[in-house]
């Protein structure tokens, strides 16, 4: 998992660089010759996607850096917990439903990668096989009970939650 995320990170820092760095220039290069640059939109465009590339990278270098602090020896073996992979019954719908609780920018719920900052990944924390539990969402709650898990350790890190 954090490999995954890593990957993605680094993606994007390279390709908001290359847009930085030739994209961009470019981009001004050809406004500015357009002449008065006072009433120029294209050249205000991208001055301000400029600003914006450069603020974006930033943030990404610092996910990264908090990401290489994450020690994934605290994560508990018994409980649910980061990178753990849940089967749960939603009593709502009388279904079985599989989650991965991961790290806030790797979510992504079509994939069944549920963010542990989220209401539910924040609900299952803790929890244990045959735990019965109630998460407040924004639309009510939902009930589920926890069929089976396994953590990060069991898995063996960057595993997809649909293996």
């Amino acid at each position: 998992m954090k490999e995954r995320l890593e990957r993605k990170l680094k993606q994007q820092v390279i390709e908001l660089d290359r847009e930085l760095r030739i994209e961009l220039p470019r981009q001004i290069k050809l406004a500015v010759a357009l002449g008065d640059l006072s009433e120029n939109a294209e050249y205000h465009a991208a001055l301000e996607r400029q600003t914006f590339v450069r603020a974006r990278i930033g943030q990404i270098r610092k996910r990264l850096a908090e990401l290489a602090l994450v020690n994934w020896g605290d994560i508990p073996k018994d409980r649910i917990g980061l990178g753990s992979r849940v089967v749960l019954y939603e009593d709502e719908t009388e279904s079985e439903i599989t989650y991965e609780l991961v790290l806030p920018d790797d979510g992504d719920t079509a994939q069944g990668r549920i963010s542990i900052a989220s209401p539910i990944g924040k609900g299952l924390m803790g929890h244990r096989e045959g735990d019965e539990v109630t998460i407040r969402i924004p639309s009510g709650s939902k009930e589920y009970e926890i069929l089976k898990f396994q953590t990060v350790h069991d898995l063996g890190g960057d595993q997809n939650p649909k293996d």
